[in-house]
């Protein structure tokens, strides 16, 4: 099985608690309703790491100013993680584009938590990884910020849209256009900007002289080479519910969260974390 670790696997009534090297969590977006908090808190209560990475995007502050959807789990997901640091824990925070503010506190700890532009983790077997959250080889956040405060209602708006558009486009002698249509073509460009991200910040590891580069900010988990740069993306909390690992080995994989609660749930065993590379 992928993912061994040397410490022992710990019982706690039916629920098995698994301790790894590291931890790599990003973009939960808390203060919005796409965080998946109830998820990340059983996942914080299984799993636990002697260093855990924030890759960024843990509070979203563009969604905060605009007025929050903070319920009390919300705030139990920040109060687990200093709950993590008063037993030991060492917690990192980078953060991202959606927490961007807390980069003018990069150098500064605050209850036991550093925060960082970015870093480099040696891992276990000494190979180095840059940590950082990404949005700095995001085009549409660098160039066009404002057209990322769309946020995940966009598409539902686009269809709103529709109507009066061509409504108007009637009264103008056009024929009908679906705005909706149009912006869920697009999508299929993702495919290509994931590459092409993958491709820049493989090239960042390499210019850190780095063996591998640790992101988040596309909601995407991977773990392959390109070329010869070990990518890791940790994924999301909003919908896939990923992280990476590290074993005491010096080996790395994903946790899919969400697929071992399906899985337990369905075979109706005790709750176990398996790692899925």
């Amino acid at each position: 099985m992928a993912g061994s670790t040397r410490r022992g696997t710990a019982v706690i009534g039916e629920t098995r608690t698994r301790h790894y090297r590291t931890l790599f969590i990003s973009d939960v977006h808390l203060g919005t309703r796409s965080a998946q908090t109830d998820a990340l808190l059983d996942f914080l209560r299984v799993v636990d790491a002697d260093v855990i990475y924030l890759v960024g995007d843990i509070v979203d502050f563009w969604k905060v100013r605009r007025g929050p959807h903070w319920p009390q789990s919300h705030n139990d997901v920040l109060q687990k993680l200093l709950r993590k640091v008063r037993k030991g824990c060492r917690i990192i925070f980078i953060p991202g584009n959606h927490d961007d503010g807390l980069r003018d506190y990069c150098g500064v700890s605050f209850g036991g938590i550093d925060i960082r532009r970015d870093d480099v983790h040696v891992a276990a077997n000494g190979r180095r990884y840059v940590v950082m959250h990404g949005d700095e080889f995001d085009i549409v956040v660098r160039y066009a910020r404002w057209l990322a405060f769309l946020g995940d209602r966009s598409y539902e708006l686009a269809l709103w849209f529709n109507n009066p558009l061509n409504w108007v486009r009637r009264h103008l002698g056009f024929g009908y256009w679906s705005l909706s249509a149009y912006l869920k073509g697009r999508v299929k460009s993702a495919v290509s900007f994931i590459g092409e991200f993958e491709t820049a910040l493989s090239d960042v590891a390499r210019r850190r002289d780095a063996q591998g580069i640790i992101c988040g900010h596309i909601h995407h988990a991977a773990n392959r080479h390109i070329g010869d740069v070990h990518y890791l993306n940790c994924g999301d909390w909003v919908e896939s519910c990923t992280a990476i690992y590290e074993t005491y080995d010096g080996e790395f994989g994903i946790l899919r969260w969400l697929d071992e609660m399906d899985a337990h749930a369905m075979s109706g065993a005790p709750q176990v974390v398996e790692a899925i590379a």
